[in-house]
């Protein structure tokens, strides 16, 4: 390993959508899977990482040029998205277990210390595994006013949907959840998310919602997502799938919607949601696999009906 960087042994990892887009051919991805983890850090390159030893931390899975050894003097190495601020979209970013960086579906993985955050004493390890994609639900608190909306629509009733529906509700926003699956539906009633089958197009209010987020990971939601946004409302888009959409963009300049993408996000803030207790994603948990099952763990995650799996790793 090259100096601050920590190798971490794999608590729990969690199989997402994206792992299986990639098994699909999303990026073209070869090497090992996986970049939702909880994990303990068991060594250090460099002289500075000892207080980081036994530390249970998570991780983000952007690797930028500073933990690429690429931050000299005057930051002159760094690429000019790095020096804007936005190490998420540098130009020589690795992703765990998506872009040329092994991924977390093993015992150990290795990450610079600066993606790394620890994990407070108070959060299990079947909550903090959710850390990851939690962020990535907590980045449109980061891009979109909330306040100035009273309500939201939520197209999904997968992982990151729900994960979403709650961040918006703790945020204060009445939130209606659009989905095809009745039983994934019902999970979030608990965290009083409002719910609605997408198949009952009678009970739907077109243009009803200033903000509408799109994470059904299909590439038919986009449309339902516009047609639901009302005039000058905000569009969302969380989905990533291999293939491409049919897009007709009349309806964004027509109703001249703010479209934003929105990808990783804030994990100080995924964080505090987990340690208050505010989001509890443990309910959509269907079922925990060793790491030597990982195959028929990817297998059984594709399955209909099937939430969150987690491989356990030690």
């Amino acid at each position: 390993m090259r100096s601050g960087w920590a190798l971490v042994r794999v608590r729990l990892a969690g199989i997402c959508n994206t792992d299986i887009e990639i098994l699909r051919g999303y990026h073209n991805f070869h090497g090992t899977l996986g970049h939702e983890f909880v994990g303990d850090v068991v060594r250090v390159a460099g002289a500075r990482g000892g207080n980081w030893i036994g530390r249970r931390v998570a991780g983000e899975i952007n690797l930028a040029c500073a933990g690429l050894g690429l931050r000299g003097p005057g930051f002159r190495k760094m690429c000019s998205y790095c020096r804007r601020g936005i190490p998420t979209h540098c130009a020589r970013r690795r992703v765990l277990g998506i872009v040329a960086q092994d991924g977390s579906f093993a015992e150990y993985l290795a990450l610079p210390l600066v993606n790394l955050h620890r994990v407070p004493a108070g959060i299990p390890d079947d909550a903090a595994v959710f850390t990851e994609p939690l962020a990535a639900a907590c980045q449109i608190l980061e891009q979109v006013n909330v306040r100035a909306h009273r309500e939201a629509a939520v197209l999904g009733d997968g992982k990151l949907a729900q994960l979403i529906a709650r961040v918006l509700r703790v945020a204060g926003l009445r939130v209606l959840m659009i989905g095809k699956h009745a039983s994934k539906l019902r999970l979030a009633r608990p965290a009083g998310v409002a719910i609605l089958s997408a198949s009952r197009r009678s009970a739907r209010r077109a243009d009803a919602f200033t903000l509408v987020v799109e994470a059904t990971g299909s590439p038919s939601g986009l449309a339902l997502a516009q047609r639901i946004t009302a005039p000058r409302g905000t569009l969302v888009l969380k989905s990533t799938f291999h293939g491409a959409a049919p897009v007709e963009t009349w309806p964004i300049v027509v109703k001249e919607l703010t479209v934003v993408g929105s990808r990783c996000g804030p994990f100080p803030r995924a964080l505090a949601l987990l340690r208050s207790g505010r989001v509890d994603p443990r309910p959509l948990i269907s079922r925990v696999f060793p790491l030597k099952y990982a195959v028929e763990a990817i297998r059984y995650a594709q399955q209909p009906g099937v939430m969150k799996v987690l491989l356990h790793v030690s």
